[in-house]
């Protein structure tokens, strides 16, 4: 059987699923994440939705775009709070990288966090709204 969180993106990625379709069933599947799961957003859960003293509002989604040569074949937008495991569904991304990630996240960093792409046009960038 499917995981149900791969079955979704993978009905984005065909062009099945909008991102915003999806977000609502993202969303479902992270309420039935087990909490030992959550460890990543744990820091998160604490805070309210503003980065301490900014008075900007933190990320709440995060738009992975996957390239594969050159043509974008996934553009998707995730809810934060699904953090850990849709992460570790990016493809190409090292666990280093990953940490990287996470780092930005958890700091309320917004914009383009990552960017990286091969002499063939494959690549992953992940930018926080």
């Amino acid at each position: 059987m499917t995981d149900p969180l791969d079955r979704v993106l993978e009905l984005v990625a065909s062009g099945r699923l909008t991102a915003e379709e999806a977000a609502p069933l993202l969303e479902a599947l992270e309420a039935r994440r087990p909490a030992a799961e959550a460890q990543f957003t744990a820091g998160d859960a604490a805070a309210d939705d503003t980065a301490a003293g900014s008075g900007t509002t933190k990320a709440r989604y995060a738009r992975v775009e996957v390239r594969e040569r050159g043509r974008r074949v996934v553009d998707l937008r995730v809810p934060i709070s699904l953090g850990r495991i849709a992460l570790a569904r990016v493809p190409g991304l090292s666990r280093e990288q990953i940490t990287e990630v996470e780092e930005a996240v958890v700091s309320g960093a917004r914009g383009p966090i990552f960017d990286v792409e091969d002499a063939d046009g494959d690549g992953v960038r992940i930018v926080l709204e």
